[in-house]
């Protein structure tokens, strides 16, 4: 038709597919000047080519369709320039969170690429200074079997996501030092992930910087017994004295591997010179 552009032209001007076209007809967000009634074809003017241009422009600057069609109903400078606004502020408030999530990455890659070398240290407690960090905690109920280890840990992570907090990709368990003692490793109080200090988290814990003897176990979780001896056997044999309950930081894990032999968990007791022989 003189004037009027077919579906299959609009299609070819604007470089989008004539099922976006359909679509978006169909959404009542732009619709054909006119349909042939015999055939069902849909026409289009020039000058809502135009307004697909604002459609498209709007949607790649990451607008919703359901947004770009109430804010078309009636625009102005005026709200185009705070629907603008708004979504700029939305964009920065991604970049942010990108940025977080891509270190996260990074500090997860550099981990798994350290785990291959520690492999080669597993069994071989020795006594590490460490930096203060945060954790999140969540109870593990009764009674404190791998199944309640599990759930306290998603509770860790889904609360964690829900509140924005900038956690780690990594978790913990934390086992009472009395229970170690008692041959019951496997048996944790509580359940963590690692975060940065913020006013958003209720159960915090804060580590403290200071002496660590830890260990590097390798191997799947219900064999970490023997770990645990190495590393009492060593804090005896160089007199120190555990102040701490212990700290299980997973290196690999279920999120990285399917293999439980690859799993590589770091143990970690707070430790300073015993007293009068006093090591436990």
């Amino acid at each position: 038709m003189e004037d009027l552009f077919s579906i299959g032209e609009v299609s070819r001007y604007q470089g989008i597919s004539k099922q976006t076209l359909i679509y978006y007809d169909k959404i009542g967000l732009f619709r054909p000047a006119y349909v042939d009634p015999n055939n069902g074809y849909r026409y289009y003017t020039y000058q809502q080519l135009d307004l697909l241009d604002t459609i498209l422009i709007l949607k790649k600057s990451g607008l919703s369709l359901g947004s770009i069609r109430r804010h078309l109903e009636h625009y102005t400078i005026d709200s185009s320039l705070a629907a603008l606004r708004r979504q700029q502020a939305e964009i920065a408030r991604q970049v942010q969170e990108l940025q977080l999530i891509e270190s996260r990455l990074a500090h997860r890659c550099a981990q798994m690429e350290q785990a291959r070398l520690r492999r080669q240290d597993s069994g071989q407690a020795a006594l590490e200074q460490v930096g203060p960090q945060c954790l999140v905690l969540e109870q593990v109920e009764p009674p404190y079997g791998m199944r309640e280890i599990s759930i306290a840990t998603k509770r860790c992570f889904a609360g964690s996501f829900e509140t924005g907090l900038p956690v780690f990709f990594q978790c913990g368990v934390v086992v009472p030092l009395r229970r170690i003692l008692e041959g019951r490793c496997t048996q944790a109080e509580f359940a963590f992930v690692p975060t940065e200090p913020t006013r958003k988290a209720g159960a915090l814990r804060q580590l403290p910087a200071g002496t660590c003897a830890a260990i590097y176990h390798v191997g799947d979780y219900l064999s970490i017994g023997r770990s645990y001896q190495k590393l009492l056997d060593f804090c005896a044999a160089q007199r120190l004295e555990i102040t701490s309950d212990a700290y299980e930081f997973c290196v690999n894990d279920y999120i990285s591997t399917h293999d439980e032999s690859e799993y590589i968990t770091k143990i970690l007791f707070y430790v300073r010179p015993a007293e009068n022989g006093q090591t436990g």
